[in-house]
């Protein structure tokens, strides 16, 4: 099953389960019912995977979990809240690029309509960073740093 594939099965379920259950339960209750149907429809599905986070030398090994991680490539964040705040899309975003993926899905439950966000991090190409070189400004109009009258 390709990524595209399993996107459609997560946000079917998602969709699907909120249709039938409404909103009002615990995000827990969520989680463990979408991985389950997830898990029904043939797909692999890790439940709060721990990941480590490194810094300067530093190991933290359950530096935080992913709610979901499906396929081993799609990272599942779930909310049950009234309205998603702009923390929510950048907690996904940090757990892709700290993961190293580049698609996950913001899922919220607590709305009446089920608010489903395709997060995408973007694939960028390494470029040298070679600005062109500035033009120089007339000997009349040059200013000095901290030259009295700058």
């Amino acid at each position: 099953m390709d990524i595209e594939e399993i996107a459609g099965e997560i946000v079917d379920a998602a969709v699907g389960l909120h249709m039938h259950l409404g909103p009002g339960l615990l995000e827990s209750a969520y989680e463990l019912l979408l991985a389950r149907e997830l898990e029904r429809r043939g797909l692999e599905v890790e439940r709060q995977k721990v990941v480590p986070l490194e810094f300067n030398g530093i190991r933290i090994e359950d530096a935080f979990r992913v709610d979901l991680l499906v396929g081993g490539c799609v990272v599942v964040e779930l909310k049950s809240v009234e309205r998603l705040a702009p923390v929510h899309m950048k907690q996904a975003l940090t757990y892709l690029r700290l993961m190293d993926l580049h698609l996950g899905f913001l899922i919220n439950f607590g709305a009446f309509r089920t608010t489903s966000l395709r997060v995408l991090r973007a694939l960028r190409e390494r470029r040298s960073c070679r600005l062109p070189r500035r033009r120089e400004a007339p000997a009349s109009r040059r200013r000095t740093p901290c030259a009295p009258g700058s």
